[in-house]
C-alpha cells in the first residue's frame, strides 16, 4: 500500500514539473513575440526617419528640384517607404493585441487552473493516506486485543487447574478472560468495518478521483499546446495580411521609377536656362588698308566720314556695335584734338545721353528683372503676376467675408456693430487697388518682353519709376539702350531700334570716337572670365589690368589691357585698387556730365 501511495505521489510530482515547463515555454514564446514587435516598431521608426530625412525642405532650393521626373520618382519612393513603415507598425500592433496580450491573459488563467488541479490531487492523496492510517490503527488495536484475550484465557485455565486457588479467584479469572474475548471481538468488528471503508475509498481514489484529476491536467496541457500552435499561425497570418499592401507599395515604387522621362527632364533644363538671346552674327571684316587709299583732300575725307555715319545709323549695327562706349578707329585729325576740347563741345551741345536702366538697389536686382535674359525675365514676370493675382484673390475673399458679416450685423444689430468693419473694408479696398496697379505694371513689362508691345508706354514707365519728365526723347530711348545680361551682353534688337529712331548728330561720332578714358586704378583678376559677348573682355586668373570705369551698380567694371583691348568684366571677378586722385577727377567729370 505504501508503495502504491508513493508511486501516485511521484506521478503528481512529475506532472507538476511537466506542466510548469509547459507554462515556461508559453512565457518564452510570449517574450519572443514581444521582442519581435519591438523590432518591428524600431524598424518602422527608422524607416520613417529615413523618409523624413530625405524629404525636401519647405521653401528651399530642393523644392524646385522636384519638378523633374527623376526627383519626383524619388519623392514617391520616400512616400511609399513611409507607408511601408506603417505596415510594419500594423504588424507590431496586431501581434501585440492578438498574440502577446491574449497569451499573457491565458497564462494567468492556466496558472490558476493548474494550481486548482494539483490542489485537488494533493487533497485526494491526503484523504487516502488518512484512511490508511485509520485502518492501520484499527488493525493494531484488534491485534492487541486478541493477544490480551489469549493471555487472559491462558491465565483462567491455569487458575482453574490449580486446586490451591479459591473458587472466587477462578471466577474472577474467568470473567477477565470473557471480557478480553469480547474486546477482541469488538476490535475485530471495527477492523473489518474500517478495512471495508478503506478498500472503498482506495477504489474511488485510484479509479475515480485521481483519473479525473489526471484527465483535467491532460486537457489543460493539451489546450496549452493547441493555444501555442494557434498563436504561431496568427504570427504568420499577421505578416501575410500586410503582404498585399507592402506589395502595392513596391508596385508604386516601380511605377514611379517607370514614370521617369529623361526627355522631359532635359526639356525642363532647357526651359529653365533658356536665355532667349539670338546667336551672334558673323564678325565683319575690318579693312585696315583703307586709310592708305584715302586722299589727303578734305572733300574725300568728309565724304568718307559721311558714308561711315550713314552706314552706322541706318545700315544696322556696324562692327558689331552693341556697347555705347566701345572705342573706334580715329582719323588723324581726331587724334590731334585734345580730350578737354571735345569735352567742352560735349557740355555745350545737345547730347545723346548713354545711360543704364535704373535699378532698385539692395542686391535684389531691378524690379522689372531687366538684368535677366529675355526668356528668364518673362518667366519671372509671369510668376510675379501670378503671385499678385493670388494676393488680390485673397484680399477679395476677405472683403467678401467682411461684407457678409456686415450684412449680418445690419440685420441683427445685437450680434455686432456694422460700422466696426468699415475701416477694415476700406483698407482691403485700398490694398486691392494697389495690387491691381502692380499687376498692370508687371503685365506691361511682360507684354513688352513677349513682343505684344513694341516698346513701353508712358504709363508703364511712370509705374516702374523709370520715367523722368525732364529728359528728352533721346534720353527716354537711351534708358532702354542697354539690357544687361548675366554675361554683360546687350539686347541687339533694342539697341538697333533705338539707333534707327535717334537722329544722327556730329556729336555721336565725336562721342564714339573719343580718346581712351584715363585709368582710375588697377585690378587683379580673381577668377578666369571668358568674355564671349560683345563689350566684354576675357581675363585670366591672377592677371593685372587697368580700371577705366568702376561699377555703377549694375555689377560690371570696365577695364583695359592695352590701348586696343578694353571691355567689361563682372565686378565680383576682380579685386579693384582705385587711385584716389584719379578717382576724384573721374567723379568730378561724372558730376559735371550729369
Amino acid at each position: 500500500m505504501k508503495s502504491r501511495s508513493h508511486c501516485c505521489t511521484d506521478q503528481f510530482d512529475n506532472l507538476e514539473k511537466h506542466t510548469q515547463w509547459g507554462i515556461d515555454v508559453l512565457e518564452k514564446y510570449i517574450k519572443f513575440v514581444k521582442e519581435r514587435t519591438e523590432i518591428e516598431l524600431s524598424y518602422a521608426k527608422q524607416l520613417r526617419n529615413l523618409s523624413k530625412k530625405y524629404q525636401p525642405k519647405k521653401n528651399s532650393k530642393e523644392e524646385e528640384e522636384y519638378r523633374y521626373t527623376s526627383t519626383r520618382a524619388f519623392l514617391a519612393t520616400l512616400n511609399e517607404m513611409n507607408d511601408y513603415a506603417g505596415q510594419h507598425e500594423v504588424i507590431s500592433e496586431n501581434m501585440t493585441s492578438l498574440i502577446t496580450g491574449e497569451l499573457t491573459r491565458y497564462v494567468q488563467e492556466l496558472k490558476q487552473e493548474r494550481k486548482s488541479h494539483f490542489h485537488d490531487g494533493r487533497k485526494a492523496q491526503q484523504h487516502i493516506e488518512t484512511c490508511w492510517k485509520q485502518l492501520e490503527a484499527s488493525k493494531r488495536r484488534f491485534e492487541r486485543d486478541c493477544k490480551e484475550a489469549d493471555r487472559a484465557q491462558q491465565y483462567f485455565e491455569k487458575m482453574d487447574a490449580d486446586i490451591n486457588v479459591t473458587k472466587a479467584d477462578v471466577e474472577k479469572a474467568r470473567q477477565q478472560a470473557q471480557l478480553r474475548h469480547q474486546m477482541a471481538e469488538d476490535s475485530k468488528a471495527e477492523y473489518s468495518s474500517t478495512l471495508q471503508k478503506f478498500n472503498s475509498e482506495q477504489h474511488d481514489h485510484y479509479y475515480t478521483h485521481i483519473p479525473n484529476i489526471f484527465q483535467k491536467i491532460q486537457e489543460m496541457e493539451e489546450r496549452r499546446i493547441v493555444r501555442i500552435g494557434e498563436s504561431m499561425k496568427t504570427f504568420a497570418e499577421v505578416d501575410r495580411q500586410v503582404i498585399p499592401i507592402i506589395g502595392k507599395c513596391l508596385d508604386e515604387i516601380t511605377k514611379a521609377a517607370e514614370s521617369i522621362d529623361h526627355k522631359n527632364d532635359s526639356q525642363l533644363v532647357i526651359e529653365a536656362f533658356k536665355s532667349g538671346f539670338e546667336p551672334p552674327g558673323d564678325v565683319d571684316f575690318e579693312d585696315f588698308t583703307q586709310p592708305m587709299k584715302r586722299t589727303v583732300s578734305e572733300s574725300s575725307l568728309s565724304n568718307s566720314r559721311g558714308d561711315g555715319k550713314s552706314e552706322l545709323k541706318f545700315g544696322g549695327k556696324s562692327k558689331g556695335k552693341l556697347w555705347p562706349f566701345i572705342k573706334k578707329n580715329k582719323s588723324p585729325k581726331q587724334q590731334k584734338e585734345p580730350l578737354s576740347h571735345r569735352f567742352n563741345e560735349f557740355m555745350t551741345s545737345k547730347p545723346k545721353i548713354h545711360c543704364f536702366r535704373s535699378l532698385k538697389r539692395g542686391g535684389a536686382g531691378p524690379e522689372d528683372f531687366s538684368n535677366l535674359p529675355p526668356e528668364q525675365r518673362r518667366k519671372k514676370l509671369q510668376q510675379k503676376v501670378d503671385e499678385l493675382n493670388k494676393d488680390i484673390q485673397k484680399e477679395m475673399d476677405q472683403r467678401d467675408a467682411l461684407t457678409k458679416m456686415k450684412d449680418v450685423y445690419i440685420k441683427n444689430p445685437q450680434m455686432g456693430d456694422a460700422a466696426s468693419v468699415d475701416h477694415r473694408l476700406a483698407e482691403l479696398g485700398q490694398n486691392i487697388e494697389k495690387l491691381r496697379l502692380e499687376v498692370q505694371k508687371f503685365e506691361g513689362w511682360l507684354a513688352e518682353v513677349e513682343g505684344r508691345l513694341p516698346m513701353r508706354t508712358e504709363q508703364a514707365r511712370r509705374q516702374s519709376g523709370l520715367y523722368e519728365a525732364q529728359n528728352t526723347s533721346a534720353v527716354n530711348s537711351c534708358a532702354q539702350d542697354r539690357e544687361s545680361s548675366p554675361d554683360g551682353s546687350y539686347t541687339e534688337e533694342q539697341s538697333q531700334e533705338t539707333e534707327m529712331k535717334v537722329p544722327a548728330t556730329d556729336f555721336d561720332d565725336e562721342f564714339d570716337d573719343e580718346e581712351p578714358l584715363p585709368t582710375i586704378g588697377t585690378c587683379k583678376a580673381l577668377y578666369t572670365f571668358e568674355g564671349q559677348n560683345e563689350g566684354t573682355i576675357s581675363v585670366a586668373e591672377g592677371e593685372m589690368l587697368y580700371v577705366i570705369e568702376e561699377d555703377k551698380g549694375d555689377g560690371w567694371t570696365r577695364i583695359r589691357r592695352n590701348e586696343d583691348e578694353e571691355g567689361y568684366v563682372p565686378t565680383s571677378y576682380v579685386e579693384v585698387y582705385l587711385d584716389k586722385n584719379a578717382k576724384d577727377v573721374y567723379k568730378s567729370l561724372q558730376k559735371i556730365s550729369e
